[in-house]
């Protein structure tokens, strides 16, 4: 029995044990409607108050009519058990945000030099490091590896302790796993720019270095399941679910898929898109969701209107995501089951999306309007709106008649940083805004600069995405048309990479300031500003102090 069908079966037994989970869960009545636990993440008089620490002076003022009337009378206990989590998990946090910081630019320049060189193949060719192929290669790795990577080990670090009322156990475990996996990240990245690469997309890292990044994610994994387990807590938030399943999901993902000597030939392509799309799916994509149902809640001070739709979009996402990747290999030599297989589960991938997407409209259902003042919160807006354009997006791309357009096209490069970038790193850029005054105990200091910074990476993808979406349809036509030449594939995608270039300049400016404002923050580098980053106060120590 070959590799292919071996993780097939593999990710098809885990569906059913998830299959019996969740109807033990129902057994349990723990999908029944319970505003009790959508309210958990709040402490007493939390509910109805702005909670923004990106928020500056002037748009503080203009948030307090939407505050309760009366003051927030908090308990003793939980405001102790937030200030144990917070402090616990500041370093290790901090050391992933940073690295994920110093890992974006190294992936932004490289993806805008890339982007550049498709209209510009002349420049910058004296270097084998500087080539299409590699630097291209480089910039995927960057920004999945180390930005992404870390930014999302920096959420789920800061927000599990929080959510289970107990100190980050394992902090050090952390550290050390943070030290191995971006040493495992730098040493791939320069394995690739010198040409050792294992040449296959998402993982192309050498699997001799990929040793380093598994034993990182494996010790991070420990401490956040050490902590889950050492838990002041009886229920589990629905974040909680999320988080934690994308810890055992990308453990199991990267391990299979890095085995060396085990994937060849039309297996070795299964494989790759089993484990490329999933990366997106089943890690990226639950961090991302989860970090939204705490975050968005928080910021408005309203818990999710309907808990049974996050858990029934946890459920979906799991039974259906595990084989979507097959549709990247249609028209390939693969059995025709498979690629029908994909299909199916592409489209059921609706439902999850639908019911994501039908309780944060009623979340914020007269409160969008804060989006005006918060700045966190406009980041997680953008990036629940993208997740679900994207998801809608890539389930219909699955079909037959439309992939025979878009395959092969710079349709499926659109979509793909719809994806990673539009969702999935815009709401790690709200995450991070709201997170680092905590962790810091600084505010940031210049608060016009994260406006800045939104409207830059806002209007560059969406710039990028809609250019290059169009480019690739024509290019995609142009191909299927018998009567032109293959030249006119090409040349009819010209404006659109130029287009694209214009948007990866935008954002990579606006990944300037939030970098450059990030690390002044760190160094308390300018204006001090006055406020606390909370409702309340702590009484050990305020922030700035």
């Amino acid at each position: 029995m070959d590799s292919a069908i071996l993780s097939l079966l593999g990710a098809f037994l885990l569906s059913l044990i998830g299959l019996f989970v969740f109807i033990w869960s129902l057994r349990k009545g723990l999908l029944l409607e319970n505003s009790a636990a959508a309210s958990i993440i709040f402490a007493p008089g939390e509910l109805g108050k702005l909670d923004d620490p990106a928020l500056d002076l002037r748009a503080r003022r203009a948030t307090e009519k939407n505050a309760l009337a009366q003051a927030p009378e908090f308990r003793e206990a939980e405001v102790d058990a937030h200030i144990e989590a917070d402090r616990s998990s500041a370093l290790p946090v901090f050391l992933f945000i940073a690295f994920a910081c110093v890992w974006l630019l190294v992936g932004s320049l490289a993806g805008l030099i890339s982007s550049i060189k498709l209209h510009a193949p002349d420049w910058l060719t004296q270097q084998a490091w500087l080539t299409f192929g590699r630097l291209r290669t480089v910039h995927l790795n960057a920004v999945i590896y180390g930005w992404s990577t870390n930014a999302a080990l920096g959420v789920v670090l800061w927000v599990l302790p929080r959510l289970l009322r107990v100190r980050l156990y394992g902090a050090v475990w952390a550290m050390l796993g943070g030290t191995f996996l971006n040493a495992g990240v730098a040493a791939g990245v320069g394995a690739i720019a010198l040409g050792w690469s294992d040449g296959m997309e998402f993982l192309e890292i050498p699997w001799q270095i990929d040793i380093f990044i598994f034993a990182g994610l494996a010790l991070v994994i420990l401490a956040a399941l050490f902590t889950l387990v050492n838990r002041r807590v009886e229920h589990l938030y629905v974040s909680t679910w999320y988080m934690v399943a994308a810890l055992l999901w990308i453990a199991v993902l990267f391990g299979v898929a890095n085995l060396p000597g085990v994937h060849t030939g039309v297996q070795q392509a299964t494989t790759n898109w089993w484990y490329g799309h999933n990366a997106l799916g089943l890690w990226f994509t639950p961090v991302s969701v989860g970090a939204i149902y705490y975050f968005l809640p928080k910021i408005i001070g309203r818990p999710v209107v309907s808990y049974n739709l996050s858990l029934l979009g946890f459920w979906t996402l799991a039974f259906f995501y595990g084989q979507v990747g097959g549709h990247h290999l249609i028209g390939g030599p693969i059995p025709g089951w498979l690629t029908t297989l994909s299909i199916v589960q592409s489209i059921m991938m609706i439902i999850p999306v639908i019911a994501f997407a039908i309780n944060m409209k009623r979340t914020l259902k007269g409160k969008m309007h804060l989006a005006i003042y918060s700045p966190t919160l406009r980041f997680m807006m953008f990036g629940g709106l993208m997740y679900l354009a994207s998801s809608l997006e890539g389930s219909f791309e699955a079909l037959r008649g439309v992939n025979a357009v878009t395959h092969f096209t710079h349709f499926t490069v659109a979509h793909a940083h719809l994806g990673m970038y539009a969702f999935v790193s815009m709401v790690m850029f709200g995450a991070i805004y709201f997170m680092m005054p905590r962790v810091l105990e600084w505010e940031w200091p210049y608060p016009w600069l994260i406006q800045a910074h939104f409207w830059l990476v806002g209007l560059g993808i969406l710039i990028y995405v809609v250019g290059l979406s169009i480019g690739g349809w024509l290019q995609g036509m142009a191909m299927l048309d018998a009567a032109r030449n293959f030249d006119d594939s090409i040349v009819v995608t010209i404006p659109w990479l130029k287009s694209r270039s214009v948007g990866g300049t935008l954002i990579t400016l606006g990944h300037l300031i939030f970098v450059g404002h990030f690390f002044a923050m760190a160094l308390r580098l300018g204006a001090r500003r006055s406020g606390a980053a909370l409702f309340w106060q702590p009484r050990k120590a305020t922030h700035g102090k």
